[in-house]
């Protein structure tokens, strides 16, 4: 199916940018714009901008840029329809859409095709548990035992599959979904000699049979996953099964319940992190909604990373397991190294954050949190201090340990304090301290200096290697062909220019000739920077009058193509979206800001992000002082004025270089006294922009 032009037009409208982007990451106002630390990429300090006026975003870091659509395709993985579809459902906007033909269908992204499956398993599950006579008979008790009341266990999905090998897999075959999509999907599982003889009646059975199951959500809401629980004591299987791997899902990027959190998160400033589902579950019940879990996995630095997008604080409530303990204080260095404040606590032991929140309810549980949260050092120095007693050499491990602890940490001030905190508890020289973690990050430095080499050394290697082998997956890259987009031929007229128009009555700048040199394969950086400005007036400016004292009515983007009428440029990037201009310029469209936002073309949308978007801005105090910042409109005739004047002067100066060059390498006379000639016009042209510019030209 395609979504009709006007639905499109209705869901672009209703998709307020800040609101959109806020579901996955906590923006701060600063100035005109919203700041974020960008959630594709790791970074410490915000380069993330999101301007709600122009409804864009770009960072400044990675590069990545685009609109409200544009993000949910990123940020999700999504094709463009998909995409639409989620923005439509978050807004309440109803679908008008348009069959699509076998073909078309057939070419749907196969990502979308395993949310869609995902999505038709929880339904089946859920409506198992509150529907059919098995789920409630054998796992809606399960949940009821388990505390969990029927708001908990529709607002976490929770389902059951049934003990039927094949229950799942038959009815969503008879509904139409693809069997092999569904294997993809990790729902159904297929015999092995059946894989390895198709033609053979292949047989099936569903992966979660007889389990209840917890979908895991993405970020945005969507089930990526399962974990399921068998009910039956049986040793010969797992108690707990999850999904494997997919296109979709991968363990490492995940947190259980984040999805139900991120709000709390990001209003309570904190983030309780769990170990399973069950934990996040009865602490959400009890009112303690700002809680995930890492699913029984080790902590990752992209879990980390994500919940940095809505809080830097995290603390980790650990069960009473020494052991276990020990075993996961690995995760609190990663923690101190994205920047992270960490705090942890330790429940009685025996008790998890299930067991204890249904002992001592809501309250008195925030409370022994607030009690006992210890920072990093101090959980260290009271878990090991006993064990280390009067021994010195104990003691100096312990001391090392916390020192690599507080290294990591990115802050200076931060780092300060803690071996203060250190040298107090340990009753040991701050100096010694930090000489100690000075030797740890010359050691590290070295390290990043060895993998720094030998990353080159492979890159290296790569560059020996036949064209399409690789050492490793490349970066994938929009696959984009600007033979597609419409193209400008010379033999085009413009018509109803005035061309006794001068901004400030200015010698005209078509009176300059353009000597355009050909198409190199490097494009020198004048002619570059030249044209991507004049690009820029045209896409942020062009709709907008050039000088309405003067020529009342004429559009910036009149004026500019009336001046460089018949010149390509030759950057591939904006040549397009010259010739983009033009096409819509002789159809009477004068294109704005907003038609390139939205563009198709992912290309052609980043770089008109890239061009519209200014990384700072006028403080605000200026306005209280009444400091006034001329902007851009005020000088519209100027600017394209001496860019025009400077892209000619690049283009020349090329055209000058490429001259002396001919002339070095002929002994011809004739051709001598040619080549000179063209010199010393273009010699006359530099003079002549020069004085337009206030520039000195050298003999």
């Amino acid at each position: 199916m395609r979504i009709d032009e006007a639905t499109i037009e209705r869901i672009r409208q209703s998709a307020d940018i800040a609101d959109v982007i806020g579901d996955y990451v906590s923006l701060k106002k600063k100035g005109a714009n919203l700041w974020a630390c960008c959630p594709f990429h790791g970074e410490k300090s915000p380069s993330f901008s999101v301007s709600p006026a122009k409804g864009i975003y770009k960072c400044f870091g990675c590069g990545k840029a685009g609109d409200s659509i544009r993000f949910i395709m990123d940020i999700e993985g999504l094709g463009y329809g998909e995409a639409l579809r989620h923005l439509a459902k978050k807004y309440g906007i109803e679908i008008q859409e348009t069959q699509l033909s076998d073909e078309q269908q057939l070419a749907q992204n196969e990502r979308e095709s395993l949310l869609i499956a995902l999505n038709y398993a929880k339904n089946y599950y859920q409506n198992n548990l509150f529907q059919h006579e098995e789920g409630q008979s054998i796992a809606y008790p399960y949940f009821k035992e388990r505390g969990f009341s029927d708001k908990t266990i529709r607002t976490f999905e929770l389902g059951y599959s049934l003990e039927n090998w094949d229950a799942f897999t038959k009815e969503a075959l008879k509904n139409g979904y693809n069997l092999d999509i569904l294997v993809k999907a990790g729902l159904t599982i297929l015999k092995q000699n059946e894989q390895e003889n198709p033609q053979q009646n292949q047989k099936t059975f569903d992966r979660f049979r007889n389990r209840v199951t917890f979908p895991i959500h993405n970020v945005s809401g969507k089930v990526i996953a399962f974990g399921a629980r068998i009910l039956k004591n049986d040793k010969s299987q797992a108690k707990y099964l999850n999904s494997p791997e997919t296109e979709v899902y991968h363990k490492s990027n995940v947190l259980y319940g984040i999805f139900q959190a991120k709000n709390e998160i990001r209003t309570k400033d904190v983030c309780y992190l769990v170990e399973g589902y069950t934990d996040v579950i009865s602490l959400h019940q009890a009112g303690i909604e700002n809680v995930v879990a890492s699913s029984g996995t080790s902590l990752t630095i992209e879990q980390i990373r994500l919940i940095a997008r809505f809080s830097q604080n995290i603390t980790v409530l650990y069960d009473g397991d020494p052991a276990g303990i020990k075993a996961s204080l690995r995760g609190m260095d990663m923690i101190l190294e994205e920047g992270l404040n960490v705090k942890l606590v330790v429940f009685p032991e025996g008790e998890d954050p299930d067991s204890y929140v249904q002992k001592i309810g809501s309250d008195a549980f925030v409370e022994y949190i607030h009690k006992n949260a210890s920072d990093f050092i101090t959980f260290k120095a009271e878990l090991f201090l006993k064990e280390a007693g009067s021994d010195p050499f104990k003691r100096a491990e312990l001391i090392k340990d916390m020192v690599g602890s507080i290294s990591k940490i990115p802050d200076s001030i931060t780092r300060s304090v803690f071996f203060q905190k250190t040298a107090s508890l340990m009753q040991i020289d701050e100096a010694i301290l930090i000489t100690e973690s000075n030797k740890i990050a010359f050691e590290r430095s070295k390290q990043r200096e060895k993998d720094s080499q030998r990353d080159a050394n492979r890159q290296r290697l790569q560059n020996d290697l036949p064209a399409g082998v690789t050492l490793s997956q490349p970066t994938s890259q929009p696959n984009v062909n600007f033979d597609d987009l419409p193209s400008f031929s010379e033999e085009d007229e413009f018509s109803g220019f005035p061309t006794d128009f001068v901004p400030n009555n200015k010698v005209p700048v078509s009176n300059v000739p353009a000597n355009i040199p050909p198409a190199n394969k490097v494009i020198p950086t004048g002619i570059a920077l030249q044209e991507r400005e004049c690009v820029r007036l045209l896409v942020s400016h062009g709709i907008k009058e050039v000088d309405p004292g003067v020529a009342p009515g004429v559009t910036l983007m009149q004026y500019i193509l009336s001046e460089i009428d018949g010149m390509n440029f030759i950057t591939p990037i904006y040549d397009n979206i010259l010739q983009l201009c033009r096409e819509k310029f002789i159809q009477g469209i004068v294109l704005d800001a907003k038609f390139f936002i939205a563009h198709s073309n992912p290309i052609i949308q980043q770089e008109a992000i890239n061009l519209v978007t200014e990384r700072y801005a006028a403080s605000e105090a200026w306005l209280k002082h009444e400091i006034i910042v001329p902007t851009e409109d005020d000088k519209l005739a100027d600017l394209a004025f001496q860019n025009i004047l400077r892209l000619k002067k690049a283009y020349n100066e090329q055209q000058m270089k490429d001259l002396m060059q001919k002339l070095a390498k002929t002994s011809d006379a004739d051709e001598q006294t040619h080549l000179l000639g063209l010199f010393m016009e273009a010699k006359q042209i530099e003079k002549e922009i020069a004085k337009e510019l206030g520039t000195v030209v050298g003999r």
